[in-house]
């Protein structure tokens, strides 16, 4: 979070960053962690149509090769993916595509994750005067440590001399 001053005792919480604000090279250490738990787990396997019965039969689960029910793979990449918009793209003006998906581990109810990226690269777009192309890797983690996901994310962002300011509501 960073705060913009606007006038005399005021200022604008603003989240997110412009083009100049990312250099190749930057690690950022995302914060809050979350923990999952087995609503999660289930509401969102259901939710996305997978029936596979790994992510929500207890029974199952005991008897598959963890001993229990294995958290979706989709719910850690939206989760961890989810946990850098407000230091990353939450200016953004789009999403451009996720590449690299990676799953390093499995993930259980009850862990706790937590997100790292590092700026990859950057680049002004070809298409878009103003506006620039931010590439960047996430490694998502619990709190033991263990690596479960990295992947590859880029994203349009403005930049600041072309930027519109946000106003308080």
């Amino acid at each position: 979070m960073t705060l913009r001053h606007v006038g005399g005792n005021e200022y604008v919480e603003e989240h997110g960053g412009d083009y100049e604000d990312f250099e190749p090279g930057m690690v950022i250490r995302h914060w809050p962690g979350r923990t999952i738990t087995e609503t999660d787990n289930t509401w969102l396997t259901l939710l996305t149509m997978n029936q596979h019965p790994l992510h929500f039969d207890r029974a199952y689960g005991a008897d598959a090769e963890y001993g229990r029910v294995l958290v979706n793979s989709g719910i850690t990449l939206c989760l961890v993916g989810g946990m850098t918009v407000q230091a990353l793209s939450a200016r953004a003006v789009a999403n451009l595509g996720w590449d690299k998906v990676r799953l390093k581990d499995p993930v259980f109810v009850g862990d706790t994750l937590y997100a790292t990226s590092r700026i990859l690269a950057k680049r002004l777009s070809n298409s878009r005067p103003g506006q620039g192309i931010v590439t960047v890797e996430t490694t998502g983690a619990k709190s033991t440590g263990e690596a479960v996901i990295v992947f590859e994310r880029s994203f349009l962002v403005r930049r600041r001399d072309t930027a519109h300011p946000t106003t308080a509501s």
